[in-house]
């Protein structure tokens, strides 16, 4: 069990950090210190006695990264309830199903996400309020006969028997955060200062999350995270000094999963950090403009976004036959070399320790080019079920093509390696790993093992350094007639690179293997190629990929794609959703 509490660690760092600047929305002249931050924690504290929350209820919470979503969650915790982040691009139904599965009583949620959203189809939800400002949106009450309970005494609220009463003015009259205010008013009367926080007492064998993932392989499960897990993660943040009191951080990773929650927000928290959260869609143009203002001292990143600056701002570059020529010759590639790297730095605001890449495995060309220009990255393994991190090296330390070195607090092993390479399904268990999915023992005990090993689906090997190798999900993994096993993400990732190609997923089609690419049509209509001449030169790229790569994993066909595909929030394409769109034309 780690020692630190999860709770205890924003009550001290609360304290500790009181008069620095906390959270920040991006864009906004808004920015939160500690001190305020708590005292918000404390005004929703209120709010929630009031809607009479008890320890381990749950409390739903979606919308865009900003301070509120923030506080909402760091609230719900400090409380002793338990939190059920949804990530918003989740569909109206997903999120009636989470939050009844989950049996939130309460929902916190973004207005414009609200607008989709249908009242009559939530079973457990007390009261909804926003998150532009915790008004109340609705209070979930059925009239009489049929009356839902929503938490509040009897001899407070009054027998309610006319039906002309309404929600609205239940609303009014009960939840209104005017009246939170006035009873903090009374609740502090002399002022709300650092001994003021206080917060449960809760240990750390206790659930603290409910995070749905949204998997490539179907509909998503409640990964319940304990204290421990999250305080694994934090603490190791701490020891590595990945992240420092007063670094500055750029917040765009989707907070409602465990990657982005655990290091752009709840170890920076705990570290006295000041937080800007990005409350758009994380383009490359809007992330570079954010570095270039902020200039963070960490970045967490997937490698999409690493990816596409690759290809929009480097290989041009490198593809202009003078810089072919210079760099093929020994000595004078160096200074070039050099004016990239300080170029990229410079693209990502210039004064950060490193880029911490996960979520997905790195494209090797890009990982190949930035070992060579002596960039600051490194590559990361984690999943949700770990809250997440699993693996992980400094930029110094880091092993070229690894996933970082499994973590202090966790243990690893290959099940059924292959003799001869080593490979086979990664198994982990320790600090980090869940307690479980919620209310679904059959899935629990697909993945975790009477001894507690997490199966984790991902196909790798470890080296005698505890370094992690990532080839490939079990699932994906295609066995060829020959017997040989091919790894549909290796050939994707060289396909990846090739012109014109934006993105690819290579499956398999009756014995033989087809690639779907959605083509770059940016560059597509820049230089005004047809359809006619865009299968010519896919037709070229297949040549060029078959002669890379072993006969087993040659492709018969590629098909155009018109669009992008569609993703997890960690940016993993949900293969599952394409088996049915290999077919040859």
């Amino acid at each position: 069990m780690i020692q630190e509490n999860f709770i205890r660690l924003f009550e001290d760092a609360f304290r500790e950090y009181w008069d620095l600047p906390a959270f920040s929305n991006y864009g906004e002249k808004l920015t939160y210190t500690y001190a305020e931050v708590s005292k918000k924690i404390a005004e929703l504290h209120i709010l929630f006695e009031q809607c009479n929350i008890k320890k381990n209820d749950k409390i739903s919470l979606i919308g865009r990264n900003n301070a509120n979503w923030a506080i909402t969650y760091l609230a719900t915790v400090t409380y002793g309830a338990i939190v059920v982040p949804i990530l918003q691009d989740f569909n109206a139904n997903d999120v009636h199903h989470i939050t009844n599965h989950s049996e939130s009583k309460l929902l916190f949620v973004s207005d414009i996400i609200w607008e989709n959203l249908e009242e009559e189809k939530f079973t457990h939800i007390k009261a909804a309020f926003s998150l532009n400002n915790f008004d109340c949106l609705a209070l979930l009450v059925k009239k009489k006969r049929n009356y839902l309970d929503i938490g509040v005494d009897s001899d407070v609220i009054g027998e309610i028997i006319e039906p002309e009463i309404s929600d609205e003015t239940l609303n009014l009259s009960l939840i209104h955060f005017d009246n939170v205010k006035k009873i903090f008013a009374e609740r502090y009367p002399n002022g709300f200062f650092r001994d003021c926080v206080r917060y449960a007492d809760k240990p750390n064998s206790e659930v603290v999350s409910i995070n749905y993932t949204s998997g490539t392989t179907g509909f998503s499960k409640g990964v319940m995270t304990t204290g421990n897990a999250l305080a694994g993660n934090i603490t190791f943040g701490f020891r590595t000094k990945l992240i420092m009191p007063n670094y500055k951080i750029v917040s765009f990773l989707p907070l409602a999963h465990s990657y982005g929650c655990a290091f752009d927000f709840l170890t920076p928290s705990c570290s006295g950090c000041h937080i800007y959260f990005i409350g758009k869609t994380p383009s490359a143009k809007i992330l570079l403009k954010a570095f270039a203002e902020i200039k963070p001292n960490v970045i967490f990143c997937v490698p999409l976004i690493i990816e596409k600056i690759y290809r929009k701002q480097i290989q041009p570059m490198l593809a202009k036959p003078s810089m072919r020529w210079v760099l093929s010759i020994p000595f004078l590639d160096q200074p070039i070399l050099s004016q990239i790297r300080k170029r990229l730095i410079d693209a990502f605001g210039g004064e950060f320790s490193e880029i911490v890449i996960g979520g997905a495995p790195l494209n090797a060309e890009v990982e190949t080019f930035f070992n060579k220009i002596k960039f600051p990255f490194t590559v990361g393994y984690g999943m949700t079920e770990c809250a997440p991190l699993i693996s992980y090296s400094n930029t110094k330390d880091f092993v070229p093509k690894s996933s970082g070195k499994l973590l202090d607090i966790m243990e690893a092993k290959i099940l059924n390696p292959d003799n001869e390479t080593g490979v086979g399904e990664i198994c982990v268990r320790g600090e980090n790993v869940m307690e479980g999915y919620y209310k679904n023992p059959e899935a629990t005990a697909k993945v975790l093992d009477n001894d507690g090993w997490l199966h984790t689906g991902d196909l790798g090997s470890i080296d005698e350094e505890n370094n992690i190798f990532i080839r490939g999900r079990n699932k994906t993994m295609i066995l060829s007639a020959s017997g040989q096993n091919i790894y549909p993400e290796e050939i994707e990732a060289k396909l990846n690179n090739m012109p014109y190609v934006m993105e690819s997923l290579v499956l398999e089609n009756n014995g033989k293997l087809i690639a779907l690419v959605c083509p770059d049509y940016e560059a597509v209509d820049l230089e005004q190629i047809d359809q006619n001449q865009l299968e010519v030169l896919m037709e070229e790229n297949r040549k060029m990929l078959n002669s890379m790569v072993g006969s087993y994993e040659s492709l018969l066909k590629i098909n155009l794609y018109p669009h992008e595909f569609e993703k997890t929030p960690k940016k993993s394409i949900k293969r599952y959703l394409y088996s049915t769109n290999i077919h040859s034309k």
